[in-house]
């Protein structure tokens, strides 16, 4: 199934895109679809107080923005590279004659897309119900679980930082630095200047439990 997602869209020309650019701007027609070969993307919106407010962030292979090239939705979000990234793009239309044409590329595409519909969910509960504590551990579990690199020592590193984890909760930085200091006092994490280093993701899971 992946060799013929990239043997489709290895038809394309590969493209490249350095940190902080956006691909695809919130109110305009997506110029196709894109194929990330490398890197990460960030889906976002901006809040009526200026506020970033990420709503997914995509890894290889993801092809995207799905639901304006399915439902002629039209796109409210912009797209933009976190970290250096390749990609290709493809026609909407050749991209759905595809998708028709391989119904098992279909279904590992419904499949991801109700695991991203179970953690919006999830993400959404914790941000209608719970502490700021629980709603950045929550982010930092999320992240560590897609993006997380383990370490020899055990532990996980995750390249995040405050501004990142408070567009993605919710929160003011000030309010994130806050809690990050309270969660490093329960020695759940360490914190310095290339990231977030989770010692043990089962235990922060613990930490986070079911406090809605």
């Amino acid at each position: 199934m992946a060799s013929k997602v990239e043997a489709f869209f290895g038809r394309f020309l590969l493209k490249q895109a350095g940190v902080d650019e956006v691909l695809i701007r919130a109110g305009e027609d997506p110029p196709g679809i894109f194929y990330l070969v490398s890197g990460q993307v960030k889906e976002y919106d901006i809040s009526g107080q200026g506020n970033e407010v990420v709503v997914n962030v995509y890894k290889p292979p993801a092809f995207f923005p799905m639901s304006w090239a399915i439902n002629q939705t039209p796109n409210r979000y912009f797209f933009e590279t976190i970290t250096p990234s390749s990609f290709r793009q493809a026609p909407a239309e050749q991209t759905l004659a595809f998708l028709k044409a391989n119904p098992d590329v279909v279904f590992d595409l419904l499949s991801r897309v109700y695991s991203g519909t179970n953690g919006l969910l999830r993400r959404m509960a914790h941000l209608m119900g719970s502490s700021a504590r629980t709603r950045l551990l929550f982010e930092i579990l999320i992240e560590c679980r897609r993006f997380g690199r383990q370490k020899l020592d055990g532990s996980w590193a995750v390249k995040i930082h405050e501004n990142e984890l408070a567009n993605r909760a919710g929160l003011s930085r000030e309010t994130v630095s806050r809690e990050l200091t309270k969660i490093k006092e329960l020695d759940l994490v360490d914190v310095d200047h290339s990231g977030i280093s989770i010692k043990d993701p089962d235990k922060l899971e613990e930490a986070l439990g079911d406090d809605l």
